[in-house]
């Protein structure tokens, strides 16, 4: 299996601290934030992993990690996304990479408290399809919001106005190799982009998406200067920054 960080985009939310830099090169505490999302790779035992970045700052990503050597890794690839086309966009390029693998997805500025190893070998078992994980939270709204049928994922609405559950699609997902047919026939949405909610939603279709609530808690670090402040405290409470 094999693992991608997506750490594209221009992180206008995040302005003016990304007018000189990627949101995902700014510190979560004492460590870049594109640490943490690799480091969650690494710990659910991939170490095939690419990044893929964009912007004016992508070199910057090879000067901070290099081939990977002081994760343990042997090295780490690296591909470029023009433009903010959406994460369907920026996984398609990493079809090359995938090479007909399974792969986890992880958005780079996603931070976990714990590990995706349990969920990571569900995967392994489950013979096609995907696996998406979901988390309860405060502002569903904000979020690709799931409508559960027990424990069965039967539709994802994105940024709903009236959510049907009080839950979020997280940015960690599990494909088969199919996810790149499924890319090749969607179209983009009123902003221009290719969404992963639309992906998502072609695997619940066919009935081939499984789905697991994420244990510990989860944030959404470069959404918001607010959320990129509580990101540090949340490690520092925790005292774990899931980096070991």
């Amino acid at each position: 299996m094999k693992g991608i960080v997506l750490a594209g985009g221009l992180g206008t939310r995040l302005l003016p601290l990304t007018k000189i830099t990627n949101k995902h090169l700014l510190p979560i505490f004492d460590k870049p934030m594109i640490y943490y999302p690799l480091q969650t790779l690494i710990n659910a035992g991939i170490e095939d992993i690419m990044i893929v970045t964009g912007g004016n700052n992508a070199g910057d990503f090879l000067r901070l990690l290099g081939n990977g050597k002081q994760f343990g890794l042997k090295d780490i690839n690296y591909t470029y996304q023009e433009g903010e086309g959406g994460i369907a966009e920026a996984l398609d390029l990493a079809k090359n990479f995938a090479d007909g693998e399974k792969t986890i997805i992880i958005l780079g500025d996603n931070i976990i408290e714990k590990n995706i190893t349990k969920e990571k070998e569900e995967f392994e078992k489950q013979e096609e399809g995907a696996k998406i994980l979901i988390k309860k939270v405060s502002n569903p709204s904000s979020f690709g919001v799931p409508e559960l049928d027990g424990e069965k994922v039967t539709g994802i609405e994105e940024k709903p106005k009236h959510p049907k559950t009080d839950c979020a699609v997280i940015g960690i997902y599990m494909y088969d190799s199919h996810v790149f047919d499924i890319i090749s026939t969607l179209e983009r949405s009123e902003r221009g982009e290719l969404e992963i909610t639309d992906v998502n939603n072609a695997y619940i279709k066919n009935e081939t998406m499984t789905c697991s609530v994420l244990d510990g808690w989860w944030i959404d670090a470069g959404s918001s200067p607010e959320n990129l402040a509580e990101a540090t405290q949340l490690v520092i409470k925790s005292g774990a920054n899931n980096l070991t």
